[in-house]
């Protein structure tokens, strides 16, 4: 099948303990070179995620805040994919104690235990918002933003048939993103739910799974 582009997960993915090693770098390095696109989905904040990662011009496209912001690296152009967080939404939630809690373009970020005091405060304030897990960190979000979103969108600006995208990712919310791609695997620390739902899982875990993933891409195996 062919390879048009590549779609990365970061944390745990890409990265290990938010750092991706030079090896995994220079993997991408070459497949970009070949001829590839590549995009980097994450859930992080892109000033969150530019802050720990200097190489965002190996992506022609980055999609943050788990599908609801989209990047340019080379002309740092920005596109917010929704709404702001209704401030009656941050509000309650602080109000309820749920700390930590990032607010972003988009995303509202915590972790667990919270979930559950956030699906209440969603319920009582009547918003139509979901919530996304991601190995611990709890992301808040509008109904309509998920990876897969992101994903078209710059999908749709690059002109690409998501059926010639390869995807990797490790967690619950890369579920949507990949099964979006024509090609989807998992690094070998991702959820065993993941796992069961992907086409090719890597030996290796975090970058050394992705740099086994990239040579299958680049020998067309």
């Amino acid at each position: 099948m062919e390879v048009s582009a590549a779609a990365f997960d970061y944390d745990e993915t890409l990265a290990r303990d938010g750092v991706v090693s030079p090896r995994t770098i220079e993997a991408l390095q070459r497949l970009k070179g070949s001829g590839r696109k590549l995009i980097l989905v994450t859930g992080r904040e892109l000033d969150d995620l530019l802050h720990h990662f200097p190489h965002p011009e190996s992506f022609e496209r980055l999609v943050g805040e788990n599908g609801g912001v989209l990047y340019r690296p080379d002309t740092g152009q920005l596109r917010v994919l929704g709404e702001a967080p209704p401030e009656k939404l941050v509000a309650r939630l602080r109000e309820r104690g749920v700390r930590p809690l990032s607010v972003g373009h988009i995303i509202l970020a915590t972790c667990e235990p919270h979930e559950k005091t956030a699906l209440e405060v969603i319920h009582e304030l009547g918003v139509e918002y979901h919530i996304i897990f991601n190995k611990g960190a709890v992301m808040i979000l509008p109904s309509s933003v998920t990876k897969a979103t992101g994903l078209k969108a710059a999908l749709k600006e690059l002109q690409i048939p998501r059926e010639t995208v390869a995807g990797i990712g490790d967690a619950e919310n890369d579920h949507a993103f990949l099964s979006l791609c024509g090609i989807s695997a998992a690094v070998a620390n991702a959820l065993p739910a993941l796992k069961e739902h992907v086409q090719f899982v890597t030996q290796a875990a975090n970058g050394e799974g992705v740099l086994e993933w990239i040579e299958k891409i680049l020998s067309g195996s």
